[in-house]
């Protein structure tokens, strides 16, 4: 098992996170609280365009934000569901390859890597990968699809 620990605020979870993007070759499993980041957001697209099978889930109040690029991924083709529970689907974590996790308290946003004290943890372990994407598709058979207009 590899591992690596970034802390915020400061760049470092971001290119993390940007860098395992980037990095996918398969599917990217990705369940986050919200998305405002516009770097990570391409990157995101950047994988989908490359044939990276890529899946999001988000929280239904956060889908409208200003600022949240959420709709945008969807418009671009990316499968993307919400959670429509009256409680908030809080996770942030991505799977990426089935073998890559990252998870902690960091937002996918820019106020994350600015300003706030938030975390990633990064693990490439196939067994520490599996109760999260366990997870994430329990989430996304109980989620709704988001329609663009």
């Amino acid at each position: 098992m590899e591992y690596q620990i970034a802390f915020s605020p400061g760049p470092a979870c971001k290119q993390r996170i940007i860098s395992t993007l980037r990095e996918a070759n398969t599917i990217l499993n990705i369940c986050v609280f919200t998305i405002s980041d516009d770097f990570i957001k391409d990157a995101i697209k950047a994988a989908f365009d490359r044939g990276v099978e890529v899946r999001i889930i988000t929280d239904n109040y956060k889908v409208s934000d200003e600022g949240s690029d959420i709709e945008e991924l969807s418009l671009h083709g990316i499968p993307v569901r919400v959670d429509e529970s009256e409680n908030h689907m809080h996770h942030k974590f991505m799977v990426a390859d089935d073998e890559i996790t990252i998870t902690g308290s960091y937002n996918w946003t820019r106020s994350a890597e600015r300003y706030n004290q938030e975390n990633i943890v990064w693990v490439k372990d196939p067994m520490f990968a599996k109760p999260f994407n366990q997870e994430f598709e329990k989430l996304w058979e109980e989620s709704s699809e988001l329609y663009s207009y």
